[in-house]
């Protein structure tokens, strides 16, 4: 598949307008505006490099080419050399490229929220998601993620009923969304006096952080009532209007 040329010049543009933008002292003092152009400078710059990298490929080869005519043998030979190594590597930045402009799902650039729960094997499932957990938060070291716990039930070995958490960081969805699923493992339990095999299972749902959305109400589309609440309270609140609905 042939790279768009034209929609590596539009991306080429965007980001030069993006960077130029961010230094803006009007653009800077403005932190919603900053934010948002923060956020897509982030998703332009891996392309962008990308793109510089080929340019500088496509140009050494096209130096190599002219100089292959040059009529001497010896820088004849160097030049055919480096036109090879140029157009290896062009070819090989060209597909990287082709991977990053493919269509992909506008959640993969999100952190995610995670579900662990132990399913057959009682304690022995309950380990093996402790054992998960250590191992996605290995993963996420790795990958400069941050974990954060949200919720837990602990087992007395150790082991995890349920564990909810957090991974936070660019991409995190795009790595981890395909953990959802049944995991199994066979061994001997922990548990296990006799010394059989054991088959536990723990369940993983995997789900992208939802964005927040700033929701304007105009006033005049609500309607406020205030009228005298009932019940326990005393004269005060049969005689004020101490209760409000607002309907929307």
């Amino acid at each position: 598949m042939a790279l768009n040329e034209e929609k590596i010049k539009t991306i080429m543009r965007r980001y030069e307008e993006v960077v130029a933008s961010m230094s803006d002292p009007a653009v800077a003092g403005d932190a919603e505006r900053y934010m948002k152009l923060s956020k897509e400078l982030g998703e332009l710059s891996p392309k962008a490099e990308l793109i510089k990298a080929l340019e500088h490929s496509r140009e050494e080869m096209e130096e190599a080419l002219e100089l292959m005519g040059s009529g001497d043998k010896e820088m004849e030979d160097l030049a055919s050399e480096q036109y090879a190594e140029a157009k290896a590597r062009t070819e090989e930045l060209e597909k990287k490229l082709l991977s990053e402009l493919a269509e992909k799902d506008i959640r993969d650039e999100r952190s995610v929220i995670m579900e662990i729960r132990a399913g057959t094997g009682g304690e022995e499932a309950a380990l093996f998601a402790a054992e998960l957990l250590k191992m996605y938060r290995g993963y996420a070291a790795r990958k400069g993620y941050t974990v954060n716990i949200i919720d837990s039930n602990e087992t007395e070995l150790g082991g995890y009923k349920e564990l909810i958490f957090e991974v936070e960081g660019r991409g995190a969805y795009s790595r981890l969304k395909f953990e959802s699923g049944v995991h199994r493992v066979q061994r001997v339990p922990v548990t296990e006096s006799g010394g059989r095999i054991h088959t536990s299972a723990v369940t993983v749902a995997v789900l992208p952080q939802a964005e927040s959305t700033d929701i304007t109400i105009d006033p005049k589309d609500l309607r406020i009532d205030r009228y005298r609440a009932s019940g326990a309270g005393g004269q005060h609140i049969n005689r004020t209007d101490s209760a409000i609905r607002i309907t929307h």
